[in-house]
């Protein structure tokens, strides 16, 4: 028998007030078009989608074992109903404890889990001049390595720095075996960059964090992006990039996408935590190294979509940069939008834009 919820509603044509049926999958959406700002009722808009998450509640994807499920509890209770752990450079042993960990997580949703629908490899194939946070492991890459991580869980998106040698040819060979490759951890420079976006790669790696920035005569990786992306994702936590700067991709990348980039301290206490195999700080909302480079965050994605409306965009826009332009990069249809055969995917917010319920696949958290 079908559930059924009510308000404003956020489909793909425009808001609706109305009604959902639903089970697992949206049975229909009755209603008529609506002005939400001229409606006082609760907004329904499609669940939150991740591509970039390492960790919540104490637990650090590295860990391996059952902690992806735990992490992927906590970001459900903000609604990310979809995400991809994602892993840091490390030794073999460790990518291989981890990706084993996520493959029994994306096999098997828990209950009042997200799901988990593969992993994001961030690093080893990055450049050990732009580490960022990631421990020192960085090393190149070559087709047969990564064949060998995708038969432990799938890999659906993987960072690399496409001026280390062989990475460009490497680029293509990833692109046209269906993974989605983003640029990130880089020193390479605006042509680097065009010249891997030529070669298939999609998109950029939290984009201005760990890459050179935009100048008039060098423009740089982030040039590259501004000028040329199509998708970037980007941590909106208010830390990582200034307002100005997100107001800047916003205007240049059509299909720019917010993601936490979160860390095993999201959702616990000021403190000390891992990340990898590095020893991180929580201290007054932020996460970093004891040098005081960032270290990832604590952000949650409803918190990124009131950061989002808070410096102007409007809910549909700001809905789809938490959503609907995550599940488009991945070619999930049935993810990210809400419409009749989608799943039953969906976040129920206030005036406010607090949550007030979750729901994943039909499941009410």
């Amino acid at each position: 028998m079908s559930d059924a919820i009510k308000g404003n509603i956020l489909t793909p044509a425009g808001w609706v007030h109305g009604e959902i049926t639903f089970d697992d999958r949206i049975a229909a959406i009755i209603g008529g078009s609506v002005d939400p700002a001229l409606n006082e009722e609760v907004y329904i808009l499609p669940g939150f989608i991740d591509l970039h998450v390492h960790g919540g509640g104490g637990k650090d994807v590295m860990e391996g074992g059952d902690a992806v499920h735990t992490i992927a509890a906590v970001h459900a209770k903000h609604g990310t109903t979809s995400m991809l752990a994602t892993t840091m450079t490390a030794p073999p042993e460790d990518i291989d404890i981890a990706l084993k960990g996520i493959g029994k997580a994306a096999a098997a949703r828990g209950k009042g889990e997200a799901r988990v629908l593969g992993a994001h490899l961030e690093g080893p194939y990055i450049n050990s001049g732009k580490l960022g946070a990631q421990p020192p492991y960085a090393r190149a890459a070559t087709l047969a390595d990564v064949e060998k991580l995708e038969a432990l869980a799938p890999l659906r998106v993987i960072t690399v720095a496409p001026e280390i040698e062989g990475h460009q040819a490497l680029v293509k060979e990833l692109s046209d075996a269906g993974m989605r490759v983003q640029i990130g951890h880089t020193l390479g420079t605006y042509e680097d960059g065009v010249a891997a976006l030529k070669q298939g790669a999609r998109s950029f790696t939290h984009l201005f964090n760990a890459m050179p920035g935009l100048h008039h005569r060098e423009p740089g990786m982030v040039g590259a992006a501004l000028a040329h992306g199509t998708y970037a994702e980007l941590i909106p936590d208010l830390l990582h990039v200034h307002p100005g700067a997100i107001r800047t991709a916003l205007r240049c990348i059509p299909n720019l996408y917010c993601v936490t980039d979160s860390t095993s301290a999201t959702g616990m206490p000021d403190g000390e935590y891992m990340l990898g195999r590095h020893k991180v700080m929580k201290c007054m909302g932020g996460v970093r190294l004891p040098d005081g480079t960032l270290a990832g965050s604590t952000l949650t994605m409803d918190q990124a979509l009131r950061n989002l409306v808070g410096l102007g965009l409007d809910l549909a826009d700001a809905s789809a940069r938490v959503s609907t332009y995550a599940a488009d990069y991945l070619g999930l249809q049935e993810r990210g939008r809400l419409a009749p055969g989608a799943f039953a995917d969906f976040v129920v917010l206030d005036r406010d834009l607090n949550l007030k319920a979750v729901y994943i696949e039909g499941e009410l958290l």
